[in-house]
């Protein structure tokens, strides 16, 4: 990967979270980017997000609607002719994170269960 586009995916994220937290929408309050991949000449974008809401399915629709607002904040910010389009992913890695903490939280505790035995 270039070192452009590793510093666009960087700006592209940092104006995403800036645009978020200027949103009013608390639907998408509790939404945080986790990464963005942008395609090598910017016309897409994935953005991966977390949310702790157990409905994910309405946070990505609150998104999609909102990627106009979020497309006119980034280019007003960023310089850019052109914003690339957003696509809303959920990131299921801290799901995994967590279950593979909770994973080895119980061997550490089977084994502490052993020593004392």
């Amino acid at each position: 990967m270039s070192v452009h586009l590793e510093r666009t995916q960087s700006l592209l994220k940092e104006l995403l979270i800036e645009a978020l937290s200027s949103l009013e929408d608390s639907r998408i309050s509790s939404v945080s980017i986790t990464d963005v991949i942008c395609s090598r000449g910017k016309y897409n974008a994935q953005v991966f997000i977390h949310t702790d809401s157990e409905d994910r399915a309405m946070v990505l629709k609150a998104l999609r609607k909102a990627s106009g607002i979020l497309r006119e904040y980034v280019l007003s910010n960023s310089g850019w002719y052109k914003c690339p389009k957003l696509e809303f992913v959920v990131d299921e890695s801290m799901a995994r994170v967590q279950s593979l903490e909770r994973i080895f939280q119980s061997i550490a505790q089977e084994n502490e269960a052993e020593k004392k035995a």
